[in-house]
């Protein structure tokens, strides 16, 4: 047993012992994000219609996120994507997160991006079935990111907005460096990378990676 791992079977009692139910698992699983718009109730409306709401369609792995049954257009200088599903709920801010396929398709340059601060991204069209959004700012690559919870965090000795390094196995397998983690009582334990990211190691949703030490 190595140094990490010793820290880890220590964390693990010490958690049983007081009382704090099952140790965190041992692998985050990873979740391969496909492109996606979040929307704030007043695009919603104008995409939508008046009166209209998110309608789940199906969970997301994090708790109270769904994909929604409604879709949008993105249209961009050069090309447009369509179909590209809503997730809810509802946000105070609207945006667009792609990989960077997608945006060589629809002829922009977005910014890589946690989604906190959407200043000076790029911009991008939403069409609806109702009406069209013209986003000044709202489109990124979304930085590719762990969701843990406190406990999680604790027991990966991490903490909120630290960067890590994280190998993906496989005959295909990368080491993909510049990982954000992400920390709230909201989250349960899972690795958001893009389609690009997957695509690139052979990798599928069933994977599950460890934080490299």
């Amino acid at each position: 047993m190595d140094e990490q791992e010793l820290i880890r079977a220590i964390t693990t009692e010490v958690l049983r012992r007081l009382g704090g139910g099952a140790a965190p698992a041992a692998k985050i699983p990873v979740g391969v994000s496909a492109r996606h718009c979040h929307l704030c109730p007043e695009h919603v409306t104008a995409l939508f219609g008046p009166g209209q709401e998110l309608t789940p369609r199906a969970p997301l792995y994090q708790p109270g996120q769904f994909a929604a049954e409604q879709t949008v257009t993105l249209v961009g200088p050069r090309g447009i994507l369509e179909r590209v599903r809503v997730l809810g709920p509802t946000r105070p801010r609207s945006q667009v997160e792609v990989a960077l396929t997608d945006a060589i398709r629809l002829g922009v340059r977005p910014s890589i991006s946690d989604g906190s601060d959407l200043t000076g991204t790029a911009p991008i069209v939403l069409v609806g079935p109702a009406g069209v959004v013209h986003l000044h700012e709202g489109l990124i690559l979304a930085w590719r990111h762990i969701h843990l919870s406190p406990r999680e965090a604790e027991y990966w000795g991490v903490k909120h907005h630290d960067v890590v390094r994280v190998e993906l196995p496989g005959p295909r397998g990368l080491t993909l460096n510049n990982v954000l983690v992400r920390v709230s009582p909201d989250f349960i334990a899972q690795m958001h990378i893009d389609t690009d990211e997957a695509n690139a190691a052979g990798i599928t949703c069933d994977l599950e990676v460890e934080i490299a030490r």
